[in-house]
């Protein structure tokens, strides 16, 4: 099935140029890229799933953009931060007179970017379709250079980006789990969705630490991290964290996990992923703190993955939990019963709405 609104816009004899790379900002893994050149493409995704998933199909995927382009297409992000920072650095990677495509759905925010770029620049027609819409523009040198993605201080000596988790500040989450953190913590840590690295820094300050992975889905909030957190003793991974492999399993795990995978509403999934995860990566004495939301139903994910699992506080709106000695086999048994799951054909299953990039 063809993309319901790139499809349409393609159409026109002058959409794209006959030569030259064309640059996809933002595509999600199951983006529909079919009427594209493959050969002329090059995806930019910076979220760690979405870009194995695109360069398994066979696309030239980067984390970062490189450019020049002769063309580039914007699949448009929710944050309307981020939204401004891709759109800009679109027009600064792609060749003047350019043409530069926006698509994105209504939820997305799609018609408050093409009511500001009407002011800015000569806008194409929309096409509206399938609760959403897409127009062009042609780049222009610095046309949205005010737009241009620029350093945010959420807490003193840290810096963040547009899109990043909580980029406005700590999380409240993260910080009651990090008062509610013991003073001395096993040697070999990890943080499980390390984000821009506050958590992390907090667990560095603890007594015992000798290494910690920072574990982090997002490009770009693991390049903050990498300017946060100096510390010698940290090493960081651009990866999914319901998937990673440590080398060596971890004697403590630290989390906030995402709950939210692209829609509005929160998906409890995610976050059994992450608890499962943390579980198979542990030692058999091994220790996970998290916290999250409490509406969310994780206890029994927790119980029957470890032997001992403690509620450590919180507020009203946040627990905080200790999961304590992983159950021999519980974890690895979890995650062949959900492969089974995920393999059974769709006509059989629930049907789920798709969830492009998870979010806390």
């Amino acid at each position: 099935m063809s993309h319901p609104r790139l499809s349409l816009a393609l159409d026109a004899p002058d959409a794209l140029p006959d030569a030259g790379t064309i640059a996809l900002w933002n595509p999600a893994a199951a983006t529909d890229l079919g009427d594209l050149p493959r050969a002329r493409v090059q995806a930019v995704q910076g979220f760690a799933p979405d870009h194995a998933a695109l360069s398994a199909r066979g696309i030239d995927t980067r984390p970062e953009p490189e450019g020049p382009y002769a063309a580039s297409i914007i699949f448009l992000p929710r944050a309307k931060a981020e939204a401004r920072a891709i759109l800009a650095e679109a027009a600064a990677r792609t060749v003047p007179g350019g043409r530069i495509w926006v698509d994105g759905a209504k939820i997305d925010g799609i018609d408050s970017i093409l009511r500001e770029m009407r002011g800015r620049a000569d806008v194409s027609e929309p096409i509206a379709k399938a609760h959403g819409k897409i127009f062009s523009f042609r780049a222009d040198g610095g046309l949205l250079a005010d737009w241009s993605a620029e350093d945010i201080t959420p807490a003193p000596g840290f810096v963040t980006r547009p899109g990043v988790f909580s980029a406005d500040g700590v999380d409240r989450g993260s910080a009651l789990l990090a008062a509610a953190l013991p003073a001395h913590l096993p040697g070999r840590m990890a943080d499980l969705g390390a984000g821009w690295g506050w958590l992390s820094a907090q667990v560095l300050a603890r007594e015992g630490v000798t290494s910690l992975d920072l574990i982090e889905a997002d490009h770009a909030a693991l390049a903050c991290a990498r300017r946060n957190v100096t510390d010698p003793r940290a090493a960081f991974h651009w990866a999914d964290a319901t998937r990673f492999a440590p080398e060596a399993r971890y004697g403590g795990i630290v989390m906030n996990p995402p709950f939210h995978a692209g829609q509005r509403e929160g998906d409890p999934n995610l976050g059994v992923a992450f608890i499962r995860a943390a579980a198979g990566m542990l030692s058999l004495s091994g220790t996970l703190w998290m916290v999250a939301n409490r509406h969310l139903p994780y206890a029994e994910a927790l119980k029957s993955l470890f032997h001992e699992v403690e509620d450590i506080g919180g507020d009203g709106a946040f627990r905080l939990t200790r999961a304590h000695k992983p159950i021999v086999g519980a974890a690895k048994a979890a995650m062949a019963s959900s492969a089974v799951s995920s393999a059974v054909p769709p006509a059989a299953k629930p049907a789920r709405r798709r969830a492009p990039r998870p979010r806390r």
